[in-house]
């Protein structure tokens, strides 16, 4: 259930008695700054992925033999 516009500006009120208006601004700012550097490094993210096979590049694993180290 979704609050009224009264409980709303009720809400706000008390929120702006606990923070204050300047402190509150500040959160808003640092919240808005981190947003913007997620989706940033979102996109970035996107441009890092493989786009075909050529870029794969095949190994295999082989064993060492311990008796050829000494």
């Amino acid at each position: 259930m979704m609050p009224g516009p009264f409980e709303l500006i009720i809400i706000l009120v008390i929120v702006l008695l606990l923070f204050g208006g300047k402190r509150l601004k500040n959160i808003g700012g640092d919240l808005g700054g981190a947003i913007k550097g997620f989706k940033k490094s979102m996109k970035e993210g996107e441009n890092d992925k493989i786009d075909s096979k050529d870029d794969i590049i095949e190994a295999k694993v082989v064993k060492e033999d311990k008796k050829a180290k000494k």
